[in-house]
């Protein structure tokens, strides 16, 4: 499968902190809602059967449920999915669930079975990101919605992802992401474009290390987003 097994152990380790929003999870916790209003702007999810490609605890699925979306989030990491689960039954969150499946599997399962497909964090944690890809624009309806967010490669997300968020603020776990997997924003246009996806929007995501702050704005030169659709 298309999965780094380091990596899946590096986060079933940290699984029981995926909800306590002063852990290593705490700038997922904070960037939540401005994804999600991002999304929801461009594809309003309310009512739409929304896949959630490594969802992890569920952070961005739970609350696209709570937003009105049917959800699907999708895992290799078993104890982080369990997490998932079980706070979605603590809080009784609606119309959310969660599989241990890989993307490629499920895209051979039930192809273009959802209205919106997101994929937020994850593509720099796998060996083959353009496999993940092409899945998710095989899982997404003709005319759907298709998001990803990762990491742009180049000295200047090396010294905020890495040296900045890892070592220095201790934002993020030492470890949390190797240099060489982050993916230049042309490299994942080419990947969707290969995959049948046409890019209609990018964002990048911005921190302020004093004021603890973080906002969307059109640099994608760390932290960016990109919006897609599936061709018809």
């Amino acid at each position: 499968m298309n999965v780094d097994t380091a990596e899946l152990a590096k986060f079933s380790e940290l699984a029981h902190r995926w909800w306590d929003v002063n852990s290593e999870f705490r700038p997922l916790h904070q960037i939540n809602p401005l994804r999600l209003d991002w999304i929801n702007n461009l594809s309003s999810i309310k009512g739409k059967a929304v896949l959630d490609v490594g969802c992890g605890g569920g952070i961005l699925s739970d609350a696209m449920a709570r937003a009105g979306a049917t959800v699907t989030g999708i895992d290799l990491a078993t104890k982080s999915l369990k997490v998932a689960q079980l706070h979605a039954l603590e809080t009784q969150t609606p119309n959310v669930n969660y599989r241990e499946v890989s993307a490629e599997a499920l895209a051979a399962e039930a192809p273009a079975q959802f209205d919106v497909v997101t994929c937020m964090e994850m593509l720099e944690h796998v060996p083959d990101p353009a496999s993940i890809v092409k899945a998710c624009a095989a899982l997404v309806k003709p005319g759907g919605w298709v998001f990803f967010s990762t990491l742009n490669r180049n000295p200047k997300s090396f010294l905020f992802a890495i040296v900045g968020a890892e070592y220095v603020l201790n934002l993020l776990p030492k470890g949390t992401h190797e240099f060489a997997k982050f993916i230049k924003p042309s490299e994942l246009a080419a990947h969707c474009r290969t995959a049948g996806l046409t890019l209609n929007a990018t964002k990048g995501l911005q921190y302020n290390p004093i004021t603890r702050r973080y906002w969307l704005d059109a640099n994608t030169s760390v932290n960016y987003m990109i919006a897609t659709q599936r061709t018809l």
